[in-house]
């Protein structure tokens, strides 16, 4: 198994550079361990020279092994590290593994979901039928009336009646074994949630007001990212955005060329 570790040097720079101000540095003769507080042994691209955590395929064979959170944390480490411990694939096991989950489906609109799978992360979908309340889903699926009302966002129990369904937190993980969960961005929740469906599945019409959601705040991100690089007002980015046919890279271009231009005619 060939090592297929790049030799930029970029890739070993520890992607927050502070954390390092303070750690113990270790001469390039010295072991390849650290030893910390509590006599923890800790090994890293940052404090040694063990070539191994640098290849792909043996960081990946060790990195798998993590839980989520852990995960998460090692991809803070370097930029090597971020690379292998972002895969989709890796985070998507670690998050099902611990509740023997059947599939998730979906993909979140951040990065950041993948940092946790604590049971709050998911919820049960309830298509609310006439006769509902929460006081009644709430003996229904043994959880306490004000956990459904914050999850859902709701500050009375009349919020019932203006919504399709309600998002039951689960708090026995049974329900989630051999489940399948569709990661959802709820509109009233106002978070990415795993969503287990008891009955069928999603409803389509959901589905595509969720998608056209979800859309549309990936492109809000995009823009709000251009206005920062280009140091203009969001009507502008959005122009150049537009402008691209929705190409980030397109748009910036764009917007370099006709600033490259404005200097030539002396308009700046």
């Amino acid at each position: 198994m060939g090592c297929c570790c790049d030799d930029d040097e970029q890739l070993l720079q520890p992607l927050n550079p502070s954390d390092i101000q303070n750690s113990v540095q270790i001469p390039p003769s010295s072991s390849s361990t650290s030893v910390v507080n509590g006599g923890d042994t800790v090994i890293s691209p940052m404090n040694s020279n063990f070539s191994a955590l640098i290849c792909h395929d043996t960081l990946r064979a060790i990195l798998e092994k993590l839980a989520l959170p852990d995960l998460a944390r090692a991809a803070c480490v370097c930029r090597i590290w971020n690379i292998v411990a972002s895969d989709r694939e890796m985070q998507t096991k670690a998050f099902k593994d611990p509740w023997k989950i059947k599939d998730v489906i979906g993909d979140p609109t951040s990065g950041s979901f993948w940092r946790d799978n604590s049971l709050s992360k998911f919820a049960i979908s309830h298509r609310i039928v006439r006769g509902d309340n929460v006081a009644s889903l709430a003996v229904k699926y043994s959880v306490h009336v004000m956990d459904i009302k914050r999850l859902n966002n709701m500050l009375s129990d009349h919020g019932i009646y203006s919504r399709d369904r309600l998002l039951i937190p689960i708090n026995n993980s049974d329900c989630l074994i051999n489940g399948t969960c569709y990661i959802e961005l709820d509109i009233y929740a106002k978070r990415e949630v795993a969503v287990l469906y008891l009955e069928g599945g999603p409803d389509p019409k959901l589905t595509t007001m969720l998608q056209r959601l979800t859309s549309e705040r990936s492109k809000k991100k995009v823009i709000d990212s251009l206005r920062r690089s280009m140091q203009v007002d969001g009507e502008t980015a959005q122009y150049y955005f537009a402008v691209s046919d929705g190409d980030p890279r397109s748009a910036f271009s764009e917007f370099s060329e006709d600033l490259r231009w404005e200097r030539e005619v002396g308009f700046t």
